[in-house]
């Protein structure tokens, strides 16, 4: 018999596991082109590509790879280390937050980029990437911020860090209640103006900001060589 290549190999486990090419791109932090090239053969997955899915599918890497080696018996246990499946959230635009009416509004399958959650935050979260220096020095250009969709703006309390659209734009400022009820956000950089954005009938709440991921070096990886 014939030996399978790394992409029959992907398109086999998948079909097992009775998932679409859009499903398994999300677990592997891809798009959904990148798993169709990946079962042509086009080009092989980046190692943290490789991990999700040895994950999923309960194989080693290696057998991803070559075929080889045998598959990870299900109550394999590394001592001292805990198991971490991490779930992937997509990386919206600005563009696409601006546009917002809820989660499914998105097109994930246009995504291109997914980032593992810190924690199992909640079912819809999404992240976006900080532009500017609207809330300079706690949120940094190049922070990912994770916000919530699920929570209500009724639950907010003053000081919480929220994501608001307001005509086809979208912010994040500090949600600022004054002790006669209202309410308007703020800047946490005291030299950006406008400082204060008003509450009105134009805004519509996206979501609270939950947590924020800031990579100190990020490179994109280079092919390696032969």
């Amino acid at each position: 018999m014939e030996k399978q290549t790394i992409g029959q190999r992907i398109r086999a486990l998948r079909r097992a596991k009775k998932m679409t090419q859009a499903q398994l791109a999300k677990v592997a932090g891809v798009s959904s082109p990148a798993v169709t090239e990946w079962e042509k053969d086009s080009y092989l997955p980046k190692a943290a590509s490789l991990d999700a899915m040895a994950n999923l599918f309960q194989v080693t890497t290696e057998y991803l790879l070559t075929g080889e080696g045998k598959t990870q018996p299900e109550n394999k246990i590394i001592p001292n280390v805990a198991r971490v499946n991490a779930r992937m959230a997509p990386v919206i635009s600005w563009v696409q937050a601006g546009n917002w009416t809820n989660i499914q509004s998105v097109d994930l399958d246009g995504i291109d980029e997914w980032l593992p959650l810190p924690e199992d935050e909640c079912s819809n979260c999404f992240f976006l990437k900080v532009q500017g220096l609207s809330n300079f020095p706690d949120f940094l250009e190049g922070d990912y911020i994770v916000v919530d969709p699920d929570v209500y703006f009724g639950d907010m309390q003053s000081g919480d860090m929220i994501v608001v659209r307001r005509g086809d734009d979208a912010t994040f400022k500090k949600l600022v209640i004054e002790t006669d009820g209202t309410k308007y956000l703020q800047a946490l950089n005291p030299e950006f103006k406008p400082n204060i954005l008003a509450i009105d009938e134009q805004c519509m709440f996206i979501g609270q900001v939950v947590d924020c991921i800031r990579y100190i070096y990020k490179a994109k990886r280079r092919s390696k060589a032969l």
